[in-house]
């Protein structure tokens, strides 16, 4: 029984020694890798540059009071078209008691010689009409006189300015106007709100910004190694994040002669006008990128830059000769995209070119490829 028994493990194990080894025979056995193919062709190829930026007013300003206070009344809004000269806002003047003391007492010296003046004016008045005086002494008091009263209109004037911002005869400095034409972009501010005056000492606090929103500039920034490259005049294609699959026309206007320091890198600042077409509206402080073309060239020969393969000093590709055999042809190149480059020679659209293969198993190599002349199951 015992015989038995050994016999039949003995027959187990030798079947599962047998089935391992012909389970690694054949994992050990590689399928023939069989290339894809790819020819050359001609197509248009561009070389770009990629500057970053936004897209503002080419002029916006900034609307400051003539006068500290506080906010009264507010006439315009964000988004509204305003002309030069358009009322804004209306300042109520918070008077400086110190300015006003002053402003009264001035007022009150030139009635004092303003009354004075007034009655040396009647003596000698009366005393001209008896002839007792000449003409010419009775004038000298009668500018005398005039001097006076101007004085204290202005003085008046003056106190009414101090107190209220505005003067019997319509002059005022609490009502802000627009300097300029265009489109209210931000009002700042709210009714209640104090404000600063605009002087030598101080910027004075903004009302609100106008800008023209049909002259539009995108400002961006390029890389010191590609500035070299571009000079104003060229064209460049704007691609607006807010905006999706639509692109804008402009050309570069104009190069910062002096780069800047940003994120590490040393870059200089572009700018360059808008082509808007009728009816186009492009908000102020959109992000947006433009494509500037370095070098373009027209129905050249090129191939995938993925196909290429590079040596030492040389870069190649790998043409079929045969059915799945390939072999090294040194090529020489010209301008690129990132994508397609240009091929100078050796190359044809009759030239069939293998592509390598990117493997996902983590055993084996990225790329396969075959011997080089040789069959489908050669490696290198």
């Amino acid at each position: 029984m015992k015989s038995y028994i050994r016999i039949f493990s003995a027959i187990i194990f030798l079947a599962l020694l047998g089935y391992s080894i012909f389970f690694l025979i054949k994992k050990s056995q590689s399928k023939p890798v069989i290339f894809e193919l790819a020819s050359p062709e001609y197509i248009d190829i561009s070389r770009k540059t990629v500057a970053t930026g936004s897209v503002v007013p080419r002029q916006e300003v900034n609307v400051k009071p003539q006068t500290s206070g506080v906010i009264d009344e507010i006439y315009v809004e964000a988004g509204q078209f305003i002309s030069k000269g358009h009322l804004i806002a209306k300042i109520k003047i918070v008077p400086n008691m110190v300015t006003v003391n002053n402003a009264e007492t001035n007022l009150a010296t030139s009635r004092v010689n303003l009354e004075q003046a007034k009655k040396e004016l009647e003596r000698y008045e009366k005393l001209y009409n008896d002839k007792v005086v000449p003409e010419q002494e009775y004038r000298r008091f009668l500018v005398d006189y005039n001097l006076k009263k101007e004085n204290f209109e202005a003085a008046d004037a003056n106190l009414q300015l101090v107190k209220e911002g505005a003067t019997k005869k319509g002059q005022s400095n609490n009502l802000v106007y627009s300097t300029v034409n265009g489109m209210v972009l931000d009002v700042p501010v709210k009714i209640g709100s104090s404000v600063i005056e605009r002087n030598n000492f101080n910027e004075g606090t903004t009302l609100c910004s106008v800008a023209d929103m049909n002259n539009l500039v995108f400002e961006g920034k390029v890389d010191e190694s590609e500035v070299g490259k571009i000079k104003v005049g060229m064209p460049l294609k704007l691609t607006i994040g807010a905006i999706d699959n639509k692109s804008f026309d402009a050309n570069l206007e104009f190069i910062s002669p002096k780069g800047i320091l940003d994120e590490g890198a040393i870059k200089f600042l572009i700018k360059a006008k808008l082509q808007l077409k009728q009816g186009e509206f492009i908000r102020a402080g959109y992000s947006a990128n433009a494509d500037i073309v370095l070098e373009k060239k027209s129905k050249v020969l090129a191939v995938k830059e993925s196909l290429l393969l590079f040596g030492k000093d040389s870069t190649y590709v790998e043409v079929e000769t045969k059915p799945q055999v390939f072999e090294k042809r040194l090529l020489k190149t010209g301008i690129s995209d990132g994508i397609n480059i240009e091929v100078l020679a050796g190359l044809s659209t009759k030239d069939k070119i293998k592509v390598p293969i990117v493997s996902t198993d983590t055993k084996t190599k990225a790329t396969t490829s075959p011997r080089i002349g040789g069959g489908p199951r050669g490696g290198r």
